[in-house]
């Protein structure tokens, strides 16, 4: 703790704050030692029986506690996990947009009856 009761523990508040950890060497490096000890893979998609690699879709490492609400954990390997993109979007309530499938255009057809 400094003279002034502040801490030397950096916020992730604002964009910048987070754009500029996020393109660290430090972050790079916790980064590559979670896929490592994942073993490459999305974690939730193992625990569900299925394997998703970064041939399959983008690996990414996820916070469990959010940078913003606990920045002293940022850099902490086990509060980090690695996920797929499916998997992170959906841990963030991000949307996935997939195109609308068409209407089967023979499903009226006699012939399927």
């Amino acid at each position: 703790m400094n003279k002034d009761g502040s801490t030397n523990t950096p916020t992730y508040q604002s964009k910048e704050d987070k754009r500029r950890f996020y393109n660290s060497g430090a972050w790079a490096r916790i980064r590559q030692q979670a896929l490592d000890r994942d073993r490459h893979e999305c974690i939730w998609c193992r625990d569900r029986g299925g394997v998703t690699t970064k041939e399959v879709m983008t690996l990414e490492v996820d916070h469990i506690r959010e940078i913003e609400d606990y920045p002293d954990l940022a850099l902490d390997l086990d509060n980090l996990r690695t996920l797929c993109r499916r998997c992170h979007n959906k841990r963030h309530g991000r949307l996935q947009y997939r195109p609308k499938k068409k209407p089967n255009k023979w499903a009226e057809d006699e012939c399927f009856d």
